[in-house]
């Protein structure tokens, strides 16, 4: 394992789904109507143009721009100064999560492309370059073997064992070929055929899960629980139900295996967002959970360490969170006397 803190952070970001909104700080347009990504790297401004492609695109239309989908694009694509722009844009969020305390970094490129080959030649990619620019593992995050398949093979494991996100009864094909690349595993509660509804149901699914996983050799310490985070803006009891989920987890399954949820799930829908979510992360750690798939800049040893539940709006995002504040009206109220 890294030699991070003790919160076991899988760095969310690098992901082909994320989004940059065109009229925000990260979006410039020249006055040619080129238009630009504006990051840091190496603590130094710097730009990465936006491919054609994306600029014309429906997500553009609609003020959106995948910016991790296009640094990739223009690093595998572009020409020689866009690659290299595309390779310092993914080596710059790498080393980001990796600086604030990430022990995995999660990757996913299934919405790179409609085509496989090109995901499978895009995580190949990916995984090159983000492990010559930082020192912690890979967590590679595919709903498709092959392009999982091919993610594993490219990760270097002197860097550490890689991380599978994720196994469950649904995805029972994955275990093996996790178990073939010697990687850990984030094991979801997923039924075979649904999501579950409860904490019973959430348990009796990571139970059987359990038993596929020991069968394959994995040690306790290289499994991470996912009880399954849903939005609190659709069920106000669904994060209780997670918290209920990961006390009988850690009692039933003991202090050696890990756990890694999807942590920010729970605020989607909702404004102040990190907020909810480092509330939410606290309350998970009280109640046995080590980890999580988080943006390791918000929450990590020290954010956790100096939060405050027993006041202003972090009082107010436990509430929501506990079932206390129904269809989440008192968080959204306060969030616009907040704005004036």
């Amino acid at each position: 394992m890294s030699a991070k803190g003790s919160y076991i952070t899988v760095g969310e970001n690098i992901h082909c789904t994320r989004i940059r909104m065109t009229a925000g700080k990260f979006v410039e347009t020249d006055a040619r109507g080129k238009s630009c990504l504006v990051f840091k790297h190496e603590g130094q401004a710097d730009r990465l143009p936006l491919p054609t492609a994306y600029t014309a695109s429906d997500d553009w239309q609609n003020g959106k721009v995948r910016h991790v989908a296009a640094a990739i694009w223009q690093g595998m694509h572009g020409s020689a100064e866009e690659r290299a722009a595309g390779e310092r844009y993914i080596a710059a969020m790498a080393k980001e999560q990796e600086n604030a305390g990430a022990w995995f970094l999660d990757l996913n490129v299934d919405e790179f492309s409609m085509e496989v080959t090109e995901k499978i030649a895009a995580v190949e990619w990916a995984v090159a370059l983000i492990q010559r620019s930082a020192g912690v593992p890979l967590s590679i995050d595919s709903s498709d073997s092959r392009i999982l398949e091919a993610g594993l093979a490219a990760c270097d494991k002197s860097k550490g064992k890689p991380l599978v996100n994720s196994v469950s009864l649904e995805r029972a094909a994955m275990i093996p070929i996790a178990a073939k690349a010697g990687a850990r595993v984030i094991a979801g509660a997923t039924g075979s055929e649904r999501m579950p509804e409860g904490v019973e149901e959430r348990l009796a699914n990571i139970r059987l899960l359990m038993k596929r996983l020991a069968a394959e050799g994995f040690a306790a310490e290289d499994i991470f629980l996912d009880p399954l985070v849903m939005p609190v803006s659709v069920n106000t009891e669904g994060p209780g139900l997670v918290l209920e989920a990961i006390r009988a987890m850690r009692a039933e399954h003991g202090p050696k295996v890990h756990f890694a949820p999807g942590l920010s799930n729970v605020s989607f829908g909702l404004p102040k967002r990190p907020t909810i979510n480092q509330v939410f992360a606290k309350l998970c750690l009280e109640a046995g959970c080590d980890g999580g798939i988080v943006d390791p800049a918000q929450i990590n040893d020290r954010v956790l360490a100096a939060l405050d539940l027993g006041s202003g709006s972090n009082a107010l995002a436990r509430d929501l969170l506990l079932g206390k504040d129904e269809y989440g009206m008192g968080w959204i109220g306060a969030c616009r006397d907040a704005q004036g």
